[in-house]
């Protein structure tokens, strides 16, 4: 009691538990537990310290978990699953998450991707930096039709970067433009991560599909551009072949076929979701079965590849749900504290004006990034961060079509922001992915330096996107309008 009263003085009890729960989560994380088990965990430990030692919050807490004579009522705890299990599985623009999930996973095992690669590679290779624009061109086809960052990330290793070296290619430029090319796909949609945002902030998913859709490939030209200049400052971390393959009608011939069946599907896809002809979670299903139909087209399509889509989208899909209920108790239990009034007083008590309050809630999220994966992240601080954004005098053009046109600019701002941790140590996915499939003489070093260009880049279209927000609510005003 003499710690208590001794913290009191500097801050209030609910203050300190929520601080010492997100403490907790993490001490967790870093001592190898597993996410969902950590926020279960955590969740619970809190709950039973507010039942058995806190009499102030034993009512607060009685639909989670309630003690007595003989025990825990564990009929409460059963109702408490039903309703955080329930709002997950009714949800219909969730329904969109494995299906897009599959759709990426099909197109790659079916050999769809590999085929633009190589197909591309003909086309650009015998160029100055043509091997890293064409990384760079497949990244964004890829981001556009299957979303999957470890799929992408993974591919382009295996299939550019032992032709970089061959070429010549400096380490640190070829490791780099891989990490950087496949993580477009976690904010050019269709994404996951935008599917997850859309749950977690209660808007449409259309609003963000296509509120991403400029940001995303301004990222893309940034990167082209940097690699353009690059050659010419420097021309010797790009070199030309000595011989480069002569261009004709049958390489174009050969990269058209590979190139146009998965741009009819991005187009199948996303242009039903922007002209209206379909909810995304109707898209999603549209888009699954033409990376099947793709596959079937490409001859790779079996009984061998399509048991270990479904397996892996099942994995993926079970892991991402997992992580949905977890941190949905993670949240009730932290609301029951009153965390969300905590954070929202402390975030709006350092600044007066708006916009320093997003631009502070963003170098939050990039500092996060460097611990926390994306999903985490998404699913724990975004709900947290909405009253926030709800409750600023923001000017945000929503050309009087758009509903809550700042929450939308908001959680782009957030994605991009989200794109760098999958290039930032420790936790940055896409490098350990990357490393796996790097060829002998390849180390973390030549990664690490390589990505430096790309993050800088990132942040700075998160510049672009905070500076002109309609960049990211003109399009679905467009859309609605029409």
């Amino acid at each position: 009691m003499f710690i208590l009263e001794l913290v009191g003085r500097v801050m209030t009890l609910n203050e300190l538990v929520v601080l010492v729960m997100f403490l907790s989560f993490i001490w967790m994380l870093f001592r190898g537990i597993p996410v969902a088990f950590a926020l279960v965990g955590v969740s619970l430990i809190y709950a039973l310290f507010a039942e058995i030692l806190l009499d102030p919050y034993r009512r607060a807490f009685d639909d989670i978990i309630e003690f007595d004579r003989t025990g825990i009522d564990y009929q409460r705890l059963s109702v408490l699953s039903n309703r955080l299990f329930g709002n997950i599985v009714q949800n219909p623009v969730l329904v969109a998450l494995p299906m897009f999930i599959y759709m990426g996973l099909m197109l790659d095992q079916s050999g769809v991707a590999q085929r633009m690669m190589v197909s591309m590679q003909r086309l650009f290779g015998g160029l100055r930096g043509g091997l890293a624009l064409t990384v760079l061109l497949i990244g964004i086809i890829l981001a556009a039709s299957t979303g999957v960052i470890g799929a992408s990330v993974t591919l382009l290793g295996v299939m550019a970067l032992p032709q970089m070296m061959k070429q010549g290619y400096s380490k640190p430029i070829s490791t780099g433009t891989i990490a950087a090319a496949g993580t477009l796909g976690i904010l050019i949609p269709p994404s996951i991560m935008l599917v997850i945002m859309s749950d977690q902030l209660a808007i449409s998913l259309g609003d963000l599909f296509m509120g991403a859709l400029f940001p995303g490939l301004i990222l893309g030209g940034l990167y082209i551009g940097f690699i353009v200049i690059y050659g010419f400052i420097k021309p010797d971390a790009m070199p030309a072949p000595d011989h480069g393959e002569h261009v004709g009608w049958p390489v174009v011939k050969e990269v058209l076929l590979a190139v146009v069946p998965p741009l009819l599907l991005i187009l199948l896809v996303l242009g039903s979701i922007f002209a209206g002809l379909a909810t995304p979670t109707e898209a999603s299903g549209l888009g699954a079965m033409g990376a099947t139909l793709l596959a079937l087209a490409n001859r790779k399509l079996n009984f061998k590849v399509f048991v270990e889509v479904a397996r892996s989208t099942l994995n993926t899909s079970g892991y991402i749900v997992g992580i949905f209920l977890a941190a949905n108790f993670f949240a009730l239990v932290l609301r029951r504290y009153g965390g969300d009034e905590i954070v929202q007083n402390h975030v709006l008590g350092i600044f007066e004006n708006p916009y320093m309050v997003v631009l502070f809630i963003l170098f939050i999220v990039f500092l996060l990034g460097f611990l926390l994966d994306w999903i985490e992240i998404t699913i724990i601080i975004m709900p947290l961060m909405l009253p926030i954004i709800q409750g600023l005098e923001l000017v945000v053009p929503g050309f009087e079509v758009v509903r809550d046109p700042q929450v939308v600019w908001f959680a782009i701002l957030v994605a991009v922001t989200l794109q760098t941790s999958f290039l930032t140590p420790p936790v940055g996915f896409a490098l350990f992915y990357l490393k796996g499939v790097c060829p002998p003489g390849v180390n973390l070093g030549h990664i690490y330096r390589g990505v430096i260009p790309f993050v800088i880049l990132q942040l700075s279209g998160l510049a672009i996107v905070f500076l002109f927000p309609a960049l990211t609510t003109w399009l679905p005003s467009v859309a609605y309008g029409n």
